[in-house]
């Protein structure tokens, strides 16, 4: 197993320069279900959290109350691959909205971006139709593609014990 302090900032780096993740939740009936988001990670060196700005649709409100749960998964066409499973926690706090909000569009390109570019995040953070998602990791996995594609590199795997 990786220790954290390592595996942490690999995820963070690669997660950053992929940007975009199929992120999946599962339904009262155990049902999977994967849509594509943006979320931005913060490592302090000592915790890992992530941050995704959604609009709290109906279907992620039902699937995260029974399963408080995502898994995050990126890939790129190098075949660099990285994952994180999360416990997960809305924020609909103005507070909360606002630093995340700032928190993106201040974040260096290719993961900041202008949160008022969402026709639906016109109105900015404190729109009902703008909440936040936490994630604190408990499993994670980074593969450089020149593991699958070169047989070099390695393969980091890390989890909360």
């Amino acid at each position: 197993m990786t220790p954290l302090d390592r595996i942490a900032p690999a995820f963070v780096a690669m997660a950053h320069s992929i940007v975009w993740a199929s992120v999946a939740t599962v339904d009262a009936d155990s049902k999977p279900r994967s849509r594509i988001l943006h979320p931005i990670w913060e490592w302090d060196g000592t915790d890992l959290f992530g941050w995704i700005a959604t609009v709290p649709s109906p279907v992620k409100r039902a699937h995260l109350a029974v399963h408080p749960e995502v898994s995050v998964s990126y890939w790129t066409t190098t075949h660099d691959t990285c994952s994180a499973e999360c416990l997960v926690e809305w924020y609909t706090d103005d507070e909360t909205r606002q630093a995340v909000w700032q928190r993106f569009a201040t974040a260096p390109a290719p993961v900041g971006y202008d949160p008022a570019i969402i026709p639906m995040w016109e109105d900015g953070p404190t729109s009902e139709q703008f909440a936040v998602l936490r994630l604190a990791p408990y499993r994670l996995r980074v593969m450089p593609g020149t593991v699958m594609t070169a047989g070099a590199g390695e393969v980091q795997q890390w989890h909360r014990t």
